[in-house]
């Protein structure tokens, strides 16, 4: 089992993978809204997965190379896989019904899930300074998810949707820790590959009916861009940034960055040309920020092993 890399230099790596991997999983949102009801979930999440293969496995020959002792208990690698594209299938079955609001509000329950995994499976204890940081983190989110109006806050009703989402949630957050628990040494674009080739073979079994019935010439464009974006930044890319990061650092620091998200979702929702926020809100996004400046101040030199 890896013990992970140390150092405030390695710490401050993970940080800004994360900060990279808020933005494009924003990104996704954006554009997963757009096609939700354009195509099955399985068969999106099963071709984003195969193509993300390709890309992530020609990288890892290219670089470091696959070597032998990656296929070493090649049982981790379904573990990771399956309960990844539990996530991304839960994730569209869950907006089928859900309302994008109380889909996010959902989403901003990973951080806290991951730290209690990360407990279960690592020991990693959260800290007072870092449980202050992650109660911050939650407001500023629910703040710029609810767009300042505590009515809508205040209404909020858990639905089907909703309950699907957070199963999915609970399987990220999972998720996390177990690639600490699970690495063995691995590169982590090695270790990418095999999760993703796990969960292509994973995906291709459950969604092969969905597979087959998909026209797939005939889907719009903005599908096509879709798959492309999510494939490439959304899967292949943001497998590497958590992997990455998660070597160097506790798994709650890691799944905080989820709480940016809303935050880029804005500045996604802007680019589309979808209006600008008002103050209020984006007093909520500052927030978010202070609780991310609270976790970079978390690393006081100690080893990721035991920083909390």
């Amino acid at each position: 089992m890896a013990t992970g890399l140390t150092g405030p230099s390695q710490g401050m790596r993970g940080h800004v993978a994360m900060l990279v991997f808020s933005a494009l999983v924003a990104g996704s949102f954006s554009l997963g809204s757009l096609v939700a009801n354009e195509i099955a979930p399985g068969a999106i999440v099963a071709a984003r997965f195969i193509l993300a293969s390709v890309l992530v496995g020609a990288a890892a020959l290219t670089t470091s190379g696959i070597p032998r002792t990656a296929l070493i208990a090649p049982w981790r690698y379904f573990v990771l896989g399956g309960l990844f594209a539990v996530y991304f299938v839960l994730m569209f079955e869950g907006l089928k019904t859900a309302p994008p609001v109380s889909s996010a509000a959902v989403f901003t329950m990973t951080p806290l899930m991951a730290a209690g995994f990360g407990w279960l499976l690592m020991r990693q204890i959260t800290t007072r300074r870092m449980a202050v940081a992650l109660a911050i983190g939650a407001i500023g989110a629910l703040w710029v998810i609810f767009r300042a109006d505590l009515s809508a806050l205040l209404s909020f009703q858990v639905g089907r949707g909703e309950l699907i989402f957070f199963v999915g949630c609970t399987a990220h957050a999972f998720y996390t820790p177990l690639i600490r628990a699970l690495n063995r040494g691995e590169p982590p674009v090695v270790f990418t590959f095999g999760t993703l080739v796990a969960g292509s073979l994973v995906m291709t079994a459950y969604a092969w009916p969905s597979l087959r019935a998909t026209d797939w010439p005939g889907l719009a464009p903005i599908v096509w861009i879709t798959i492309a974006y999510t494939t490439i930044f959304a899967t292949a890319v943001t497998f590497v940034l958590v992997q990455y990061a998660t070597l160097r650092l506790p798994s709650a620091k890691v799944m905080a960055y989820t709480y940016l998200t809303p935050s880029w979702v804005i500045l996604w929702e802007i680019g589309l040309g979808h209006g600008v926020p008002g103050g209020m809100i984006l007093a909520g996004a500052v927030l978010t920020i202070v609780a991310l400046l609270m976790l970079l101040r978390d690393e006081d030199g100690v080893p990721v092993s035991q920083a909390g």
